[in-house]
């Protein structure tokens, strides 16, 4: 059951945006996502937070500058997601720019699990790096870099997941949510972590007169190095931020709308490029939609199934026929992925065909056939149909269940698997993740202890308000307000978690609807102030005479012409 609610905004702060020359709508749509000041709406790159602000962030460029000048060889160990993958191609691809020596490892997560483990380290050691530099992970790895140690490797850490009872003893860590961290943006993504780093080291090296200093070229004798445009890295920014699903804070929405600036123009990455043309998308259209939805997806596609090194490379050639030829293959995984997803959905949907949400908090699933990379989606889709949290487990090492859980707002779920392993000591061999996303590792034959303990935390820690889905609107639109213009003000905004795409609400009879494209609703709906053509995506059963609708304004281009559209999402 859902229920339609409209969104609280505070009227004096709506007033006081509109004063200062924001449109009505728009003012009352930003004050209700936190926004007090029209400053907070400038996109400009100055604005960003300093990394100075960020703690170790001026240590770690010291380091990283000794190991430059002293031609130590850098490895980089990265995650198998989006955020790793674009961290790891940020990190590779600033430090060439600024001369280090430089190479990457990304674990295959079947094998080796999340993070810098020993296994890793060993694996690592191999190619006999100076210094590992984790992204998007390091910060529970405190066996690892025992083990890089003992090993003789220096270890710097760059990560954004919440710390755990001990730190690692790394050389330097820079993460916003470590203890003594004043950094104003908790919520940079992994791969914003490592631009923050870059940064800093360019500030460093500067500093230290590296980019006046002259040194041979190829074929030209004596030169002078220049000092890098770390702008250029800004789409892989983007891509990672979005696609990780973290807070649009002010901060990041700066990073994603330059990323964004520079796809639009037609200058970024050839990876990106050939992912957004494998999808059929243009980048001179591009939004957070396609970041988070087309191109992410297909990035992550290589990790879920195959390794994530597929992913990193297509992020770092330069070259355009063969990222096409790599993203060709990520796409390919994707539709791979989506049809192991699909049968797993449908097992777990029979499984589930006498569960009534009404008697249990959460859930917790297992099945001997499904895939460990594609576990974390299920989760993910099984929460937005029960609305409650949900964990789905996969075989794992031997003897052991890998699982992956989404939750709703108002259960925390890595402190709530804290409150378990706190409670049951013995359940849980690691975890760990963000309020809405969270992995673990249980024993197999605990898998009903843990559901148990589980469906107690989050008894405990819910009421029967958050177990209602409430669908969250901007409420109703008048005639002047159904305009391509506006449209296209919200189109040009980037929306994503914390700072969600406008909704709007509204009574319509629905004049003529047909199935377009087999699994599509295109629509006519008319109210007292118009008539409109509307669409719902992947939704084809017929509507009812008059509809209570959730809907969205959009753009819609078809053969050089733009008309206004209404994406129906709920009704």
């Amino acid at each position: 059951m859902s229920k339609i609610v409209r969104r609280p905004y505070p009227a004096e702060i709506a007033a006081r945006l509109a004063e200062s020359g924001i449109a009505p709508l728009l003012a009352r749509i930003y004050a209700a996502r936190g926004i007090a000041a029209a400053a907070q709406l400038d996109t400009d790159i100055k604005r960003l937070l300093p990394f100075s602000l960020l703690k170790n962030a001026e240590k770690m460029a010291r380091l990283l500058a000794d190991a430059i000048a002293a031609h130590k060889k850098i490895l980089i160990v990265a995650d198998y997601d989006a955020d790793g993958a674009t961290a790891c191609a940020v990190a590779m691809r600033g430090l060439t720019l600024l001369g280090a020596r430089v190479d990457f490892i990304v674990p295959n997560r079947f094998e080796y699990g999340y993070g810098l483990t020993p296994e890793i380290v060993q694996l690592a050691a191999k190619s006999k790096p100076d210094i590992l530099l984790t992204v998007d992970n390091g910060i529970a790895s405190v066996e690892g870099v025992a083990e890089a140690h003992r090993l003789g490797m220096q270890v710097l850490v760059t990560d954004h997941h919440l710390p755990g009872d001990m730190l690692p003893d790394a050389e330097c860590i820079v993460n916003p949510n470590q203890p003594g961290c004043e950094f104003p943006s908790k919520n940079l993504a992994g791969v914003g972590v490592m631009f923050y780093v870059l940064m800093a080291l360019r500030a460093e090296m500067r500093a230290q007169g590296v980019f006046n200093s002259p040194r041979p070229q190829a074929g030209e004798g004596q030169g002078v190095r220049a000092e890098p445009n770390l702008g250029n890295l800004l789409d892989l920014v983007a891509l990672g931020t979005v696609a990780d699903v973290v807070k649009l804070d002010d901060n990041n929405r700066i990073l994603v709308h330059q990323g964004l600036q520079r796809i639009r123009a037609g200058r970024s990455c050839a990876g990106i490029q050939a992912l957004l043309r494998i999808a059929r998308r243009q980048a001179s259209q591009a939004s957070s939609y396609e970041l988070g939805f087309i191109v992410g997806p297909r990035l992550n596609a290589a990790g879920r199934l195959e390794d994530m090194g597929l992913g990193i490379r297509c992020l770092l050639t330069d070259d355009a026929a063969e990222a096409n030829e790599i993203a060709a293959r990520l796409d390919a995984l994707n539709h791979e992925r989506r049809s192991i997803e699909a049968d797993m959905q449908d097992s777990a949907l029979a499984t589930l065909h006498a569960f009534d949400p009404a008697d249990s908090f959460s859930l917790a699933l297992f099945n001997e056939d499904w895939h460990q990379g594609v576990i974390g989606i299920l989760a993910s889709r099984l929460k937005d149909k029960f609305h409650r949290p949900v964990i789905a487990f996969a075989h794992g090492n031997e003897g052991e269940l890998k699982g992956s859980g989404r939750s709703i707002a108002g259960l925390h779920l890595r402190d709530a698997l804290d409150l378990v392993s706190k409670r049951h000591p013995h359940l849980i061999i690691k975890f760990g993740g963000h309020a809405m996303a969270a992995g673990l590792s249980i024993r197999a034959e605990h898998l009903d202890e843990f559901r148990q303990a589980f469906e107690s935390v989050a008894e405990e820690l819910l009421d029967a308000n958050a177990l209602v889905k409430t669908i969250s609107t901007d409420g109703d639109l008048d005639a002047k307000e159904f305009s391509l213009a506006i449209a296209r003000d919200l189109q040009r905004q980037v929306w994503g978690q914390g700072f969600p795409e406008p909704l709007f609400e509204g009574e319509f009879r629905v004049q003529s609807q047909r199935v377009v494209g087999e699994k599509h609703l295109k629509l006519k709906l008319s109210s007292p102030v118009g008539s409109y053509d509307a669409i719902r995506f992947f939704h084809a059963d017929a509507a009812p005479d008059t509809v209570r609708a959730v809907y969205s304004l959009s753009v819609n281009e078809y053969n050089g012409n733009e008309t206004l559209q209404l994406i129906v999402r709920h009704w």
